[in-house]
């Protein structure tokens, strides 16, 4: 104990730049009578050899090479050639040791977990560390695998598009290394459109050669100098992919997205894989909603195989602070087929009740009414001025009946939260046309009501075909049915999404909580 607790007092200063010691290396050490992990008669282990290349190669995962020392550690080792005196050999050899075991465990829990908990970036995730991760045993098992770098991977979160993430990192990185790629002719106010003379065109088809949107046979030389069918295709197929309106005409929009830096996108992947660490397993059935993206994903088993999944077009919550959809895991219990919307009382007071008192035909013109109580029993009261003023205290509240103009549609699906953001369907179906979704007050809006209807009353009582539900959607007002089994859905935040295929999607940070991550990080 005496001498573990002197490699402590000489190791400090390392052990303070990693944010460690580590009650779980105290107890690594006890378990190996302080055996050493990564020297073996007086030389460094094939693991520990390993282990350094994999420390100073965690860039590759999203990381700081530089917050696991693996340069610093490795410059130590050679030193240790040149030290003649064995007990000094010694102390260096076990100071070594404990700091190559204080940078795995923090790259393996940065890996399993995150670097940050999600809470302190305004996401309502709470990470679990007990009972999920024995260090001891991980680190005693990683110092004995044939492959650490293969081990240490195995802490990752295991679904396929993280693996994907990774890849698509790697290949930013490389795009990365050449800036005049996004470098194009200044913008002028006007579009150019297919057929247009575009001074850039070379320039141009260059960068969507370099991104995979355009085929280097099929771009035109360098000495065309129009926006030809070609090119007007592979900046649709740009434009898809990076959440865009895909009208293969060059605008302002288009033009920001094509000369942002490819050190923006690779910093974009490495917050997104920092957020997918902060997840739970997959598991089926489950729904994920990713914010930036606009989409909605159901699973149909425990992985992430694009076949598996129920995906469609969502709308999410305007970008100011009050009304965005928040992040958050809850479950699904049950739907209501055309529902009363019970008008939020942020809503009420902060739009609706300085209306009404202006207009006292407001509730007639909008299809509201005022009731009393909380049920959906409770009485219908007349839009008198005693009532009206009631709605300050909550006494009154405003609901809206079911109906064709009915803000939340013909169904909705509840996952009690302390957010009162649910799922529903949405009358204004044209908003679904627009690239850019931020229309509600919080809540998802889903494109697909019907499809998505099918897939949670799998999960309920009797049989429910497709005609059913459709008969649902159109039938009697306010039909609950409860699902046997609560289906969990998570709100996610991801700014860049990888396919099988290998495209790459990025999409605009609506919230700034990409910016707010790395001021974090």
């Amino acid at each position: 104990m005496r001498l573990f607790a002197t490699l402590l007092l000489c190791f400090a200063p390392l052990l303070a730049s990693a944010q460690f010691p580590d009650p779980a290396l105290l107890a690594l050490y006890q378990a190996r009578n302080f055996a050493p992990l990564w020297f073996s008669q007086g030389r460094i282990t094939p693991q520990g050899q390993q282990l350094l290349e994999t420390l100073r190669s965690a860039a590759e995962h999203g990381l700081r090479a530089d917050d696991y020392n693996g340069d610093a550690l490795a410059n130590e080792l050679a030193q240790l050639i040149g030290v003649t005196d064995a007990s000094e050999a010694t102390r260096q050899r076990e100071q070594l040791d404990l700091g190559l075991s204080t940078a795995a465990l923090r790259l393996v829990r940065h890996l399993h977990f995150g670097r940050i908990d999600p809470r302190q970036a305004g996401f309502d995730l709470t990470v679990s560390r007990a009972n999920e991760f024995d260090a001891v045993a991980a680190l005693t098992h990683l110092a004995g695998s044939a492959d650490v770098a293969g081990t240490i991977g195995g802490f990752e979160p295991r679904f396929a598009h993280y693996q994907l993430l990774k890849a698509a990192l790697a290949r930013y990185r490389l795009l990365a290394m050449d800036p005049e790629l996004v470098q194009l002719p200044t913008f002028t106010a006007r579009v150019i459109k297919p057929g247009d003379t575009y001074e850039g065109a070379a320039a141009l088809r260059r960068l969507l050669v370099a991104e995979q949107d355009l085929r280097a046979a099929d771009a035109a030389p360098d000495t065309d100098t129009t926006l030809d069918a070609a090119l007007g295709e592979a900046l649709k197929a740009y434009q898809t992919r990076h959440g865009l309106l895909a009208d293969g005409v060059l605008g302002k929009q288009t033009f920001a997205a094509l000369t942002t830096p490819f050190s923006r996108r690779v910093q974009q992947i490495e917050l997104t894989l920092e957020r997918w660490r902060w997840l739970p397993p997959i598991q089926s059935p489950m729904i994920v909603v990713n914010i930036p993206q606009f989409k909605l994903f159901a699973f149909r088993s425990d992985d992430d195989d694009e076949a598996n999944l129920l995906r469609m077009d969502v709308i999410v919550g305007q970008a100011f602070p009050h009304t965005r959809t928040p992040i958050f895991l809850a479950d699904m219990k049950y739907l209501v087929f055309r529902p009363y919307w019970d008008v939020p009382y942020n809503i009420t007071q902060r739009e609706m009740r300085p209306a009404i008192e202006a207009d006292p035909d407001y509730l007639r013109r909008h299809g509201l009414e005022l009731v009393r109580g909380q049920g959906d029993a409770s009485p219908v009261v007349p839009p008198a001025p005693e009532n009206i003023a009631q709605l300050a205290s909550g006494k009154v509240r405003i609901r809206q009946p079911p109906g064709p103009d009915n803000a939340l549609g013909e169904v909705k699906f509840m996952l009690p939260n302390r957010y009162n953001v649910y799922l529903h369907s949405t009358p204004a179906r044209q908003l679904f046309a627009q690239a850019r979704r931020t229309f509600s007050h919080g809540c998802v809006r889903v494109s697909d009501p019907a499809a998505l209807a099918e897939y949670v009353l799998r999960n309920a009582a009797g049989t429910w075909s497709r005609e059913q539900i459709e008969a649902a959607l159109n039938g009697h007002p306010n039909q609950r049915v409860n699902l046997q089994t609560p289906i969990p859905v998570l709100i996610v935040y991801g700014t860049v999404m990888p396919l099988e295929s290998g495209v790459v999607q990025f999409f605009d940070d609506v919230y700034g909580h990409d910016a707010r991550l790395a001021k974090l990080l």
